[in-house]
Order: structure tokens, then C-alpha cells, then sequence
């Protein structure tokens, strides 16, 4: 039986992840659990699954209460689903002290990828993918051998803005950014969607999940949200992965990877499916995600840089302090800053706090204007 820890627990991909724990209760035992502001509903989760009080924690802990759970001696799988850069001491504790760490949050991989690294290599620990791109890339490399590896592909729905000109988006509201076709997630990742920065940070994330060459890493879009990821090899043979959506699934194989659950989540309905198209991406109209690769290049802490800004500028949005397309543009003012190199933690801290610092000067000049 493995024992897991949830880090995020009463959001979309915690409370998931519980359904599926729920349904193999001889598979898994929740040892902690950890939410972001809704006590209530944490506590209703501790009593169900008998998790101490000790291991419930609250956000208002602080980021070492997360690193402590995540390092607890009885946990075999830590699931970190915790959003936005506030995940990173979680991460590093878990990979240090030799957890599986079923990775959900990207923004602690791409603004500390050095220190990720570092940190799994000291403590044995691995990470296995949430994202359902890069679960399906995971899947998919089970094919072929890591040097055999020409590309991958990533997937995008395109979010609730696919096919507008830059020119139509200039006032788009709230609620139509948080309208997505297809998935249901936290408002910061929907936005991010919106945007294609999710797509962004999820081409960094790859690159240091796999070990592959940012600009051997593609974006397409594919608004069925069939089709989740890709990777084409050194003969030409690409594989994919392909489900309806659904994160029970590859949230099911991060908690039993090698392994597969013996339940289906999103199989598809090959008699219903219809057409599956893909396109490439606006660039235009969705600048994030080219300041995403522009960061990546870069290199050291740009794309801390690039994440903190990020975080901001969503979160300015969402108070109607900036438009939508100010979101791009107060990231974009962030990184002209420039960025130095990332040796340690401390390093990735320093980067993250001038990024929102740059950030919210531009949100300010914005809201001023």
C-alpha cells in the first residue's frame, strides 16, 4: 500500500486525486494533507480519511509546513498540486528526502529547474508528471529509448479565445477567460490557458523533465482535447496518447506508475470522437507563449522571472487592475529587466521577488493610466 500526501487537497486536482484514492482503497492511504484557504472543507477530508490534525495544514502555515509534510518518514508519494511558485519548497523537500513526487505544479520546476535537479539528485527522489501533456509524454517515451528522441510535441486546447485576432481580445472580460472549452481547473491556470502561458511554462517544464532541447519542443492546437501529447522519434515514428479529458488518469499513473490502475478514466468513444484537428498557435495574438520560449532560451532565472511576472500580472487581471492583453504586456516589461543565474535557492527566491516587484510596478502604471 502506498501512503500519500496531497498538497492541495480542495482544489481540482487534489479533490481528483482523492476520487481516485477513494475508489482503491487498497492501493492508497492518505498520511497529509494540505490546502491553500478552505479550512472547512480540510478538515471534512482529514476526518474521512483519519489524517491527524497535525498533518492538515492550512496555507497560512507557510511554505515550511508544506516542506514538512512533504519530507514526512511514512509517506511514499507526495502529490504536489499546490499553485504557483509557492510549491518550490515543497518540491525540493520531497525530492530530497526521496519521494515519488507526483508533479502538478510546473511553476516550481520552471522557476527553480537547477535547484530541481540538484535536489533530485542528492535524494534519489523522481518526479512523475500530472500535467496530462506531460503524462502523455511520459507514456509515449515508454516506446522508444531518451537519445531516440527527435521532438515532442505539446497540445493546447487553444482556451476560450482560440481563432480571435489580437485586435478582438483587447476587452475581453474575466468571465470569458475563465469559460474553458474543455477542462475545469483553478482560475490562475485557466487564465494561464487563456493566455497559452500554461502552454509556455509547460514547454520549459519538458525540457526539464526530459531532458530535451527547448527548441525541440512544439506547440500545437488541438481543441478536441483528444490528442494530449506527442513525441516523434529518430525513424519518424511518432507516438501519442490519447483519452478524453479527464485528470483521474494521469493522475491515477503518477500515484501507480510503472503500474496502470485497473479502472478507465476518458476512454474514447471511437464512434462518437469525429474529426481531430490541429493548428499551429497565434503567436500574435497570444504573445505569453513566445515569451516563454524567449525566456527558456535565456536561461539562469529568466524564467523565474518569467513565472513571477506571470503570477502578478494573472493576479491583476482577475482584481480588473490590467485587460487581458496587459498580461503579456507587464511580463514582457518584467523580462526587459534582465535576470541573472540560478545556483541555489536562494538565487531562484532573489529572481522571483525582483519579477514581482518589476511586475507590480507596471500593473501600477497601468492602473493609472
Amino acid at each position: 500500500m502506498r501512503r500519500v500526501v496531497i498538497l492541495g487537497s480542495t482544489g481540482s486536482i487534489g479533490t481528483q486525486a482523492l476520487d481516485v484514492i477513494r475508489r482503491h482503497p487498497d492501493r492508497y492511504r492518505v498520511v497529509g494533507l494540505a490546502a491553500g484557504r478552505n479550512a472547512e472543507m480540510l478538515e471534512a477530508q482529514a476526518r474521512e480519511l483519519g489524517v491527524p490534525a497535525d498533518r492538515a495544514r492550512l496555507g497560512a502555515d507557510g511554505p515550511e509546513a508544506l516542506a514538512e509534510l512533504a519530507a514526512l518518514p511514512d509517506a511514499d508519494v507526495v502529490l504536489n498540486a499546490i499553485v504557483g511558485f509557492a510549491g518550490l519548497p515543497a518540491t525540493l523537500a520531497a525530492l530530497e528526502h526521496g519521494k515519488r513526487l507526483a508533479l502538478a505544479n510546473k511553476e516550481s520546476l520552471v522557476a527553480g529547474g537547477p535547484v530541481v535537479a540538484r535536489a533530485r539528485a542528492r535524494g534519489g527522489g523522481e518526479i512523475v508528471p500530472v500535467d496530462s501533456e506531460h503524462s502523455a509524454v511520459h507514456q509515449a517515451l515508454r516506446g522508444g529509448r531518451r537519445t531516440e528522441v527527435r521532438r515532442i510535441v505539446l497540445t493546447a486546447s487553444g482556451g476560450p479565445f482560440r481563432g480571435r485576432s489580437r485586435e478582438e481580445l483587447h476587452h475581453v472580460t474575466v468571465a470569458d477567460a475563465l469559460a474553458h472549452p474543455t477542462w475545469n481547473m483553478g482560475a490562475k491556470i485557466t487564465i494561464d490557458s487563456s493566455t497559452l502561458m500554461n502552454k509556455g511554462l509547460e514547454v520549459i517544464e519538458a525540457r526539464e523533465l526530459f531532458e530535451v532541447d527547448l527548441d525541440r519542443i512544439e506547440v500545437v492546437v488541438h481543441p478536441q482535447s483528444v490528442v494530449h501529447g506527442m513525441v516523434e522519434f529518430s525513424d519518424g515514428a511518432t507516438l501519442a496518447q490519447l483519452s478524453m479529458p479527464d485528470m483521474r488518469l494521469p493522475i491515477g499513473l503518477a500515484l501507480a506508475a510503472p503500474e496502470r490502475l485497473d479502472e478507465p478514466f476518458g476512454p474514447v468513444d471511437w464512434s462518437e470522437v469525429g474529426t481531430l484537428t490541429f493548428e499551429p498557435p497565434d503567436l500574435d495574438a497570444f504573445p505569453c507563449l513566445g515569451l516563454a520560449y524567449e525566456a527558456g532560451r535565456a536561461g539562469g532565472a529568466a524564467p523565474a522571472v518569467l513565472n513571477g511576472a506571470n503570477e502578478v500580472a494573472v493576479a491583476a487581471f482577475l482584481e480588473g487592475r490590467i485587460p487581458w492583453t496587459g498580461i503579456a504586456e507587464v511580463v514582457a516589461e518584467a523580462l526587459q529587466g534582465g535576470a541573472g543565474n540560478v545556483d541555489d535557492v536562494s538565487d531562484v527566491l532573489e529572481a522571483d521577488r525582483v519579477a514581482r516587484e518589476r511586475a507590480r510596478k507596471a500593473v501600477e502604471r497601468r492602473s493609472a493610466a
